[in-house]
């Protein structure tokens, strides 16, 4: 039986029925994500409001899962978990911290991080909708919008938090290109790249090209950025965003993240954003939390090193090589690190100011968690090439 075909439980909540059926149906090869898209799908008749609600319902269920009794119903410990998120919503402080460290995260986590009761609490909190504005516009699109709230100042106030509910995607400012929907770990990536009009960039894992169009807006759309990803879906749908936000200043090739690379330029500047194992993106994606497992930490980290070992020759003398990964696991992190400095003599630690702590002094290595983000948590490191 497919997933259209299978009959949804009985529920008078539609959105709490729609929501067992997701749950009923994921698994570690069908994540939650990919399994509302499916059931959403075929429940056409659905009104936005009620999708927004299976959704909210659906993530609820994987972030506060360890609150519930496993020999219990699946409609009661989804009861449970939706009574537990209302309470932290309204009464965070009445959650112990040695209790959220104990069932918000996998017990994994403890022999490849330090978790802290603040991070276990941000990792509970229903993810806020983040835009990006072009450069020098925020201001003027939180008033055109309304319901707005900048980052900070200077370069964060172009980071907005929308607290509205309107479907951003039909406004007239999007249509426009006038601004993505970026999470705040991203936006702070492409401002540690900090690139130069007229210099050549090379995105090595772009992905469907956020940090792509963040580099050719903080260019001014002068000089060149090279976006690259094995899958030759995520750069149409890269090209169609590109060509609503008016960057006309990329390029795009198919690259596996072997050793021939797709090209022969050298560039100034190189972004790594590798895959990773996620964990800074837990707020938004509970349900990776429960399906991750330390293996396929371990096959990530390998990963990424060959990645960041095959785009290093590609930079030109003096050139920078950053790597971020939305996680934080010291094999993917320092661990990688440490590794590509020992295959590579060339490169040579580079300190970068961190934007959200704009009176540190600058550092080759910054972790920023998510409830310093407000969004997701990323880890940075970034070189130069002798």
């Amino acid at each position: 039986m497919t997933m259209r075909e299978r009959p949804l439980p009985a529920d008078p909540d539609p959105a709490r029925r729609i929501a067992l059926a997701v749950i009923g149906a994921v698994s570690r090869a069908r994540p939650a994500d990919a399994v509302l898209r499916d059931v959403l799908e075929s429940e056409r008749g659905a009104s936005p409001a009620v999708r927004r609600e299976a959704v909210r319902t659906v993530f609820a269920w994987y972030r506060w899962l360890g609150w519930t009794d496993p020999k219990a119903s699946l409609a009661s410990r989804l009861e449970r978990a939706l009574e537990v998120a209302k309470r932290f919503a309204g009464r965070p402080e009445s959650f112990a911290d040695a209790d959220l460290l104990a069932k918000a995260l996998p017990g994994w986590l403890a022999r490849e991080m330090e978790p802290d009761a603040a991070f276990a609490r941000a990792l509970q909190a229903e993810p806020r909708v983040w835009l990006r504005a072009k450069p020098g516009t925020g201001a003027a699109l939180a008033a055109a919008l309304g319901q707005c709230r900048p980052l900070g100042t200077g370069a964060l106030a172009d980071a907005l938090a929308y607290e509205g509910s309107e479907d951003l995607f039909l406004r007239p400012e999007f249509t426009a290109g006038a601004f993505e929907i970026q999470d705040t770990g991203s936006q702070l990536v492409g401002l540690m790249c900090a690139p130069k009009p007229g210099e050549t960039w090379w995105d090595a894992c772009a992905g469907e090209g956020g940090k792509t169009l963040h580099l050719s807006a903080l260019m001014e759309n002068r000089g060149s950025v090279w976006a690259t990803d094995r899958a030759e879906w995520r750069l149409r749908r890269l090209r169609r965003r590109a060509a609503r936000a008016q960057a006309f200043n990329l390029r795009w090739a198919i690259w596996e993240g072997g050793p021939k690379r797709p090209n022969r330029v050298h560039y100034d500047g190189i972004l790594v954003d590798a895959p990773c194992s996620g964990m800074g993106t837990w707020a938004r994606n509970p349900h990776a939390r429960w399906s991750t497992t330390a293996g396929d930490v371990r096959e990530l980290a390998s990963l990424q090193l060959r990645l960041l070992a095959h785009t290093a020759p590609a930079l030109v003398p003096g050139g920078r090589l950053l790597y971020a990964v939305c996680t934080l696991t010291r094999a993917e992190t320092v661990d990688t690190a440490a590794a590509l400095v020992a295959r590579c003599p060339e490169l040579e630690p580079l300190p970068l100011a961190n934007p959200l702590r704009p009176g540190d002094p600058p550092a080759p290595v910054h972790a920023l968690m998510p409830h310093e983000t407000g969004g997701n948590g990323m880890w940075v490191a970034a070189w130069r090439r002798r």
